[in-house]
């Protein structure tokens, strides 16, 4: 920073009020102002009062489902009994172990990804080569002594994983080249790119699971049949790269046009332009809508239930039409799902805004 602009800076800081005082002011700075703190301030008071009678001083810690019918608070043995349940699904029980340690090898791998000093080819490596073959073999078996678990058993919260995450890692370059394809200057290229995006964006993501799971193996040759799990996980590819497409073609339009005529009248060709100038200043410029859609399509992997997959709060939802706990555990199970949905959320809303100071794309 020069020291024209370091000036400036220097003394808005020196003139910015202390916090306490800029606090003071957007609370109570005026009488409108005052009012709408203290009404809001009560009402959380009072919504946090029930939520604790709700959680420790009225619930049950242990018990049956008989112990819980006498309680107005929460059920705490319900979750304790179906937890496995309900991260897992159909899973053999006595196997879980895997798709327990499936979720945390994903999860400290995503961790470690995060961090951009290890971007490179090396992590993609890893994950093509390692890490995902590991996650596989790990859920499916059949080698190194494992037992073979079809995939109509897996479900919980490792399918909710698989066709969220992978879906949308394999999503992301299929609808960087679609955006592309749209705003190529070749006529053929970008009709064909424009039609697939408009079709698949003009159909709710149900139908094309229904199409998937449904439809695609009446035009399959006798005998040829095709994973029911591959078939969901490839239309929500399909469904969430034409998404993305849509998000990176805006970026696209925001970099100004003088940046590829620069980089051609350097003599570069145009997926040089593009991979090394255009599309890293697209896709930062992009980087909350692009988070907010993965968000979305996390959450929207519930509709594979319509082809009978179960995904994370599908496990929930079966597991309290259990008789045993029907009506008695409602609020526990959705609200356990609700808290699981809002953690990975929040985690991805944070890398996001970590994202956005790092590549200084943040206006604040």
């Amino acid at each position: 920073m020069s020291d024209a602009q370091a000036l400036p800076a220097a003394a808005e800081k020196v003139a910015r009020p202390p916090r306490r005082s800029r606090w003071r002011e957007a609370y109570f700075g005026t009488p409108g102002n005052a009012v709408v703190t203290l009404i809001s301030g009560a009402v959380i008071l009072l919504l946090a009062k029930l939520a604790i009678g709700w959680l420790f001083v009225d619930a049950v810690f242990d018990g049956s489902s008989e112990d819980c019918k006498q309680s107005s608070g929460a059920c705490w043995p319900f979750l304790a009994g179906k937890l496995r349940y309900m991260l897992f699904g159909f899973y053999p029980f006595e196997e879980q172990w895997r798709p327990l340690t499936a979720l945390i090898l994903f999860i400290g791998s995503c961790a470690l990804s995060m961090v951009p000093r290890l971007w490179g080819r090396g992590l993609l490596l890893a994950w093509a080569l390692v890490i995902l073959p590991l996650l596989y073999v790990l859920m499916a078996g059949g080698v190194f002594g494992l037992t073979a678990v079809p995939t109509s058993k897996w479900g919980g919260l490792p399918l909710s994983f698989t066709l969220s995450f992978v879906g949308l890692a394999f999503a992301l370059p299929l609808g960087i080249g679609l955006a592309l394809a749209r705003a190529s200057e070749l006529p053929v290229i970008r009709v064909l790119g424009t039609g697939f995006i408009e079709i698949v964006r003009g159909v709710p993501l149900i139908s094309i699971l229904f199409m998937a799971a449904v439809m695609l193996p009446l035009f399959m040759p006798d005998g040829v049949t095709i994973d029911k799990l591959l078939r969901a996980q490839v239309a929500i590819i399909l469904f969430a790269a034409a998404y993305i497409a849509e998000v990176v073609r805006g970026g696209l339009q925001d970099v100004p046009k003088g940046q590829f005529e620069a980089g051609r009248s350097l003599g570069l060709h145009y997926w040089l332009v593009m991979f090394k100038i255009v599309l890293p200043q697209a896709l930062k410029k992009v980087i909350p809508a692009l988070v907010g859609l993965f968000i979305a399509f996390f959450q929207d992997t519930t509709l594979v239930t319509i082809i009978g997959l179960l995904d994370f709060l599908d496990t929930v939802r079966t597991a309290l039409r259990d008789p045993e706990w029907q009506g008695i555990a409602v609020l526990e199970g959705y609200a356990f799902a609700a808290a699981v949905y809002f953690l990975f959320s929040a985690v991805m809303g944070a890398y996001s805004r970590f994202l956005e100071r790092h590549f200084n794309t943040s206006y604040r």
